[in-house]
């Protein structure tokens, strides 16, 4: 059972999209996301430096709660530099 969950765990991790570092194309392969909304995400990262954790993108115009918790597991900030 463990192993089970561990390759549930490990395979969740492979379509995680770091939301520091992904692309437009990237982000719309999540849920709710378009390409304005991606595109909004990429230039409110480019004026910020980075994401520092999920709460941040409720400052994108667009991005709300219901976007979190559709995309629960599926989001990553990598650490800002």
């Amino acid at each position: 059972m463990r192993v089970i969950m561990l390759l549930v765990l490990f395979c969740l991790g492979l379509f995680a999209v770091d939301i520091n570092k992904a692309t437009t194309e990237e982000l719309k392969e999540l849920k709710g996301i378009g390409a304005k909304k991606a595109e909004m995400i990429v230039k409110y990262r480019s004026e910020h430096k980075c994401f520092k954790n999920k709460e941040e993108l409720l400052n994108v115009k667009g991005i709300g709660q219901g976007f979190l918790q559709k995309n629960e597991g599926q989001l990553t900030f990598s650490a800002c530099k």
